[in-house]
């Protein structure tokens, strides 16, 4: 069995506020997250060279022989053969840039303290393709790509559960239904592309599904709810609305009316009923999103970006949020009118001049985990209390008030 590290590059802040509280790697994109995709390609335990406050909940895992891979980029047929292929103390490079390397523990204590190793040899690639990602947008526009992957990977050789009489359905040969999945009187056009139901997934009567699509273990989609445009929902997700080329990271809820469109959501959220976001300026121009890089409104190649958000976050009933609006974590978003394009971490309203305290906001993560059975560790109290401290600079009202 393989020992894979996956290691976070400079790109981990242009994933920022997704990045905030988990390693790339955790990262949802198609059916599966980066770890789980390389688990199931080259059949591995996978850990993490990470931020250090992240280190604790995702600690790293050395052993004598390594395979250290660049968190950002999606494994492939051609990939997973260049990487088993290694020679220890080689590494695959695209124009400089790490890719993957095979390395000993001394040589990983070595890396750790950013040490040069002497005797690393690297090859560059040249034509061989890969599936990449560079910013945070490229969740939703690339998530196509990954979710036909991700469903060819996980139903080969498999046979799909029935589904019953009462839906209708087109392309069902790109249906598969996972056992313990309740799908009743709702139709589902697999002809645009698959559609994967997870294991005790519920979609309620009247719902439309339109592939390529995926639902991961335990989610509900609720009565009428219209879902198209690649879009993944991870495991214990409420879907409700109206929702086009959407990422759910996991157990975040948005169970009501409202549009949600080339977006990303990250997990324990919550989007009131009602709750719209613009995911296109009036003028068709392209949209300008906030950059953790750069801090501040930068322009972008899209004409297409909606709503991104961090874990904990959520929104009150009837909240309208601007084109390409990035929301920090645990904000609590409300207020009338179109929302700053910029929410910061630990905001409370959308008027930005008060903060959502440390401890209230830990006692919410507690509150919403515990619905579902599950406890807030002391590993990501930490996190918070560290992301609280780290994004006060971005909360530019509390400069204001110690004047």
């Amino acid at each position: 069995m393989y020992n894979i590290i996956l290691f976070d590059d400079d790109s981990r802040d242009r994933f920022l506020p997704l990045t905030f509280t988990r390693p790339v790697g955790e990262l949802r994109i198609g059916i599966l997250t980066i770890r789980e995709k390389w688990e199931k390609w080259l059949d591995c335990k996978v850990s993490y060279i990470t931020q250090e406050y992240l280190s604790e909940k995702y600690p790293i895992q050395v052993e004598s022989d390594n395979y250290i891979i660049n968190s950002s980029i999606l494994p492939t047929q051609q990939l997973c053969a260049l990487v088993k292929g290694l020679q220890l103390s080689e590494a695959i490079l695209k124009d400089g840039e790490l890719i993957a390397t095979r390395l000993n523990e001394k040589q990983i204590a070595k890396l750790m303290k950013d040490e040069e190793i002497e005797e690393l040899q690297g090859y560059e690639l040249d034509d061989t393709p890969l599936l990449r990602l560079a910013h945070m947008t490229d969740l939703f526009q690339k998530n196509e790509i990954a979710l036909r992957e991700d469903y060819e990977l996980l139903t080969a050789g498999r046979v799909s559960a029935a589904l019953n009489d009462s839906n209708l359905v087109r392309g069902a040969a790109q249906i598969f239904v996972e056992e313990g999945a309740e799908i009743n009187c709702s139709m589902l056009n697999a002809s645009t592309g698959p559609i994967y139901i997870g294991k005790e997934v519920k979609v309620l009567e009247g719902s439309m599904l339109r592939g390529p699509l995926a639902l991961c273990e335990g989610s509900v989609v609720k009565m009428g709810t219209k879902i198209y445009g690649a879009s993944t929902f991870g495991p214990h997700s409420k879907i409700g609305g109206e929702l086009k080329n959407v990422i759910f990271q996991d157990n975040s809820n948005k169970g009501h009316e409202g549009y949600l469109g080339n977006a990303v959501i990250g997990a324990w959220c919550n989007l009131g009923a009602a709750t719209n976001a613009s995911n296109l300026k009036n003028n068709y121009n392209q949209v300008k999103q906030w950059s953790y890089v750069k801090e501040a409104l930068t322009l972008t190649d899209l004409q297409f970006c909606g709503l991104v958000m961090g874990d904990y976050s959520r929104s009150s009933i009837g909240t309208l949020f601007n084109t390409a609006t990035v929301v920090g974590v645990c904000a609590n978003v409300f207020g009338q009118g179109l929302t700053p394009k910029f929410i910061p971490s630990f905001s409370w309203g959308s008027d930005m001049n008060t903060t959502f305290k440390i401890e209230k906001a830990i006692e919410m993560a507690e509150r919403v985990m515990a619905r579902k059975e599950m406890e807030l560790s002391v590993a990501d109290r930490l996190i918070l209390v560290k992301i609280f401290e780290e994004s006060s600079k971005f909360r530019s009202w509390e400069k204001e008030q110690k004047k």
